[in-house]
């Protein structure tokens, strides 16, 4: 009688066990969260993973505001083009050392920054330490008698010699502090604060309302006195 009763028990829990097994090979799979709406955080998690498409999606994120950056910089859209590319690959194989202690967007823009300076390096190392070139034709235009041209901060940014472009655009576009740039251009602190300084006063005389206004004498003998 025992023996019947283990046999029936043992049957019990076969039986049991193929039913589990067969709700969970029937079961759905959880359903994921669609890409367009996930965190980045989530993104980086997936890309960390080896989830391409995740990583696409960070691309197709950010991909503009490292190309702007970049442009503000100085490189032209094929050159902007090229770096970004390679900052995006460069940020996939790194994609393990992105902690999540800041906005994914600026740590890639960082990676971006360093390889443009690292090609514009290798081209025109000499032009940093050069003193600032003359505002370029797009100022002169801008600043004639009876301009009423709208100056946004990318015409404005092309006033800027080389260098102060660089260094502004390190400093307040890519969030890197004066001793990183100095570090990543390879320069003397000293020239890089410089660069920022003369840089940061350009654009402000550029974007002040007494610059981009068209009214009498008083603006006009402003305007002289800035740029004096």
């Amino acid at each position: 009688m025992r023996s019947v009763f283990l046999v029936a028990a043992g049957a019990a829990s076969l039986f049991s066990s193929v039913a589990f097994a067969a709700d969970m090979a029937i079961a759905p799979p959880p359903k994921r969260v669609p890409l367009i709406s996930a965190h980045d955080l989530e993104l980086v998690a997936l890309g960390a993973a080896g989830d391409r498409a995740a990583f696409g999606e960070l691309v197709r994120r950010h991909g503009a505001a490292v190309r702007g950056l970049l442009r503000r910089m100085g490189a032209d859209g094929a050159t902007g083009d090229d770096v970004a590319q390679d900052a995006f690959l460069a940020a996939f194989e790194q994609i393990a050392e992105f902690r999540g202690e800041g906005a994914f967007r600026a740590w890639v823009c960082r990676i971006a920054a360093r390889l443009y300076v690292k090609r514009w390096r290798r081209q025109a190392k000499s032009e940093l330490l050069a003193e600032a070139a003359e505002l370029d034709a797009a100022e002169m235009q801008a600043s004639a008698p009876g301009s009423d041209a709208k100056i946004d901060l990318d015409e404005a940014m092309k006033s800027l010699s080389q260098p102060e472009r660089v260094c502004v655009s390190l400093c307040y576009g890519a969030g890197l502090s004066h001793a990183e740039a100095a570090a990543a251009l390879n320069a003397p602190l000293g020239t890089v604060k410089s660069h920022v300084k003369r840089g940061l006063d350009k654009l402000r005389s550029r974007l002040s309302p007494s610059t981009n206004g068209t009214g009498g004498d008083g603006e006009g003998g402003q305007r002289r006195q800035v740029g004096a």
